[in-house]
This record gives C-alpha cells, structure tokens and sequence, in this order.
C-alpha cells in the first residue's frame, strides 16, 4: 500500500481532493446550452480508454484525490460504462464515485451501477414539460428521465441531485414547480447559473441570477440554510419549512466560489483543466500513451494543480467564451 500523501494544494493552498472526468463526448440529447451537434465528435481512438482514466486516478488518489465525479456528454453512452465504475472503486482511496447523467438511460443501469460501487447521481433536467423538454434537447425523453430518478431513489444511488439551468423565456416559468418537487416529492433541485461556454447559442439571451430565482421562488416559504445534504461541490443548500428536500444554488456568475474550489478536471481526450472557466489544460494523454509511470503522471497531475488561477475572469455578464471547448468535452 503507498504511503499516505499529505494532500494536494495548489499555488494558492487550497486542497485538491476532487476529481471530474469526462468519460465521452458522445450525448444522445442536443441541449441548447451544451454544443453537442454543432462540433465534430472525438474519434474513439482519442478518447482515453478505462485503463488509461483508471491509472491517472490511481495516481490522482497517491496524491490525496478521493472524490471522483464521471460526466460526458453522456456517461452511460459508453459501452461497459459499468465496468469503469468498478475499476474506480477498487483504488485505495477513492471513497466517493459519483455520476451526472441526463438520466435517459438510467433506469437500465442503475442497479448494476450501485452494484459497481457507485454512489450517488446528479441528473440534469430543465423542463417539467414534455413538448418543453423536446424544445431543449431535441428529443422526447422526459419519461425516460423520470424513470431514471425513480429506479435511482429505488437502488440507493442517494442523494439524487436534479440540475436544472434556467432560462430566460425558455424555462424560468418552472422555477416555482420544480422549488415546489422539493417540498411535495422530496426532490434535492439544484438551480445552476447559465455559463457561457463553448460555442455561443442564440436562443439563450442573458441570465437569470441566483437572486432572481430566490425570490420568485419565495412564494413558497422562507428558505432555510441547510448543510446536511453530502456533496463535493460549491452549491449553498436551503429548505423549505416542512420540506423532506433541498433546493441548492451554484452561483458560478454572479457570487464566485473560486476561493474554495476544491477540483481538477480531466476531459475526454485526456487533458486536465485546472478551470472550467479558463483555456489552461495539461496534456497527460500522450505521456500515458509513451508509457509513463506514476510518478511522471504525479507530475503533470501536479503541474496542472499549479496553473489554478486564483478565481476565474468571468464578471457576471454573457460574453460567450470564444473557440472554447463545448461542455460536453469538458465535462461541466
């Protein structure tokens, strides 16, 4: 067994702990937000393989990595996804493994995967509404993701988070129905401020803030803090009087958690991405493909930690980022 590391920190002492990896860019829905469709796919052979993911994390997890996230596109996408779970799972130190999905494919899988050992999921859904949910993501699916909440909440795959973006005069109509599933069905709704990454898309114009939504929301109760809910990430949890579910905010816009982000990010082509928000990446798929060790890994894994700005340059406002990567590769 290695040696216990004293942690990973970066330039700015704040401790490394999480890990977020984009499995594919792959996605079967076309969400307005996302840029899936309007860029060409990764070809297969330049996406990592599950042998090449697990032996950074083994190496992320020497350094003091102990939380990992899997995203896409779409995760479950990817044929024998399953099996990269219970790769993960097996490193010591690796004691949170947790998914984002879009939930279409979820009632399939999600026996096998809490089986794996994986934790917990965030569903992304921005629309009660299933001629809505066709307009958003270009398919109609929204039962299907429906059943994939309830085969999640029916395995244990707890707390299942639902991410919904609000939009203005495409969505923010729901904010008060889906603030109302935390109290009645006992939903965790996370409302996460639009971010302009990727390829610009025309039909989204400005941003609703946190702001906004807690007071439109507030016709139903006055919010509470609440810090019981498990997570790794930056959202502030509330509830509602009598409420058995949360409601959460990630301000990435207009109040920035950058002080105490806590994550690294490794997309599907193999690069780590110090910020979700900034161009900066490290390559570690052509070293692992030159046959590296741990420790050249543990180098560039370090390297990348290092180039964490101290906050990201976004002010607020939808200035598009420009010749980025879509989010689907990044993944979010």
């Amino acid at each position: 067994m290695n040696k216990k590391s004293p942690g990973l920190f970066d330039t700015w002492q704040r401790q490394i702990n999480y890990f977020r990896i984009s499995v594919t860019d792959h996605c079967n829905l076309h969400c307005i937000y996302c840029s899936v469709g309007e860029v060409p796919f990764l070809r297969h052979e330049d996406i990592l393989s599950y042998e090449e993911i697990e032996k950074v994390v083994r190496a992320a997890a020497e350094m003091g990595i102990n939380k990992v996230r899997l995203t896409g596109g779409e995760p479950l996408m990817r044929p024998d996804f399953t099996e990269l779970v219970r790769m993960l799972a097996r490193i010591d130190g690796i004691d949170d493994i947790s998914l984002t999905t879009n939930g279409t494919l979820l009632a399939r899988y999600a026996y096998e995967l809490k089986e794996a050992g994986l934790k917990r999921v965030n569903i992304s859904l921005d629309t009660l509404k299933r001629e809505r949910f066709k307009r958003i993501t270009g398919l109609d699916k929204l039962n299907d993701v429906l059943a994939g909440i309830e085969a999640a909440h029916r395995t244990g795959l707890e707390p299942v988070k639902i991410n919904m973006v609000p939009m203005p005069g495409i969505n923010d109509d729901e904010l008060v129905d889906f603030a109302r599933k935390s109290i009645d069905d006992g939903w965790h709704v996370r409302y996460i401020e639009f971010m302009p990454i990727g390829i610009p898309n025309g039909e989204i114009s400005g941003m609703i803030t946190t702001r906004e939504i807690k007071k439109r929301i507030s016709v139903l109760g006055e919010l509470e803090p609440y810090i019981g809910l498990q997570g790794s990430g930056p959202a502030r949890y509330f509830r509602f009087p009598g409420a058995n579910g949360t409601v959460g905010f990630i301000t990435a816009m207009t109040e920035h958690f950058c002080q105490s982000c806590n994550r690294l990010r490794m997309t599907a082509d193999g690069n780590l991405r110090p910020c979700l928000l900034a161009e900066d990446e490290v390559n570690i798929k052509d070293t692992l493909r030159a046959g590296a060790g741990t420790d050249e890994l543990k180098r560039l894994i370090q390297q990348a930690v290092n180039m964490k700005r101290k906050e990201h340059n976004l002010d607020g406002k939808i200035a598009p980022v420009k010749n980025g990567r879509p989010m689907c590769q990044i993944g979010g």
